[in-house]
């Protein structure tokens, strides 16, 4: 299950988001998104976690929680939805 995890310190590294995690299950992959531009993290990541219910536990007991001075946000992450293309405007 693809999760998705709101409201980050821009402190946290995968390192830590992935102990956080790994708490209540086998975490397959951590990815804090950065700006494009910057590299800076944008406050928010995705955690992969194969078990269904050990990511479902997860989001029950880390949604709200306090890590590094923010309350994270975290819920199963949406499919991303296709953007239109960026064709001409003329």
């Amino acid at each position: 299950m693809n999760i998705y995890v709101g409201n980050i310190s821009y402190n946290i590294t995968d390192t830590q988001l992935r102990e956080t995690f790994e708490e209540f299950g086998a975490v397959d992959s951590v990815n804090i998104i950065t700006d494009r531009d910057t590299g800076r993290p944008k406050g928010f990541a995705f955690v992969e976690m194969k078990d269904d219910g050990e990511a479902r536990a997860a989001i029950d007991k880390l949604n709200g929680m306090n890590l590094d001075g923010r309350n994270l946000n975290v819920n199963e992450a949406k499919p991303r939805t296709p953007r239109p293309s960026g064709g001409s405007r003329w």
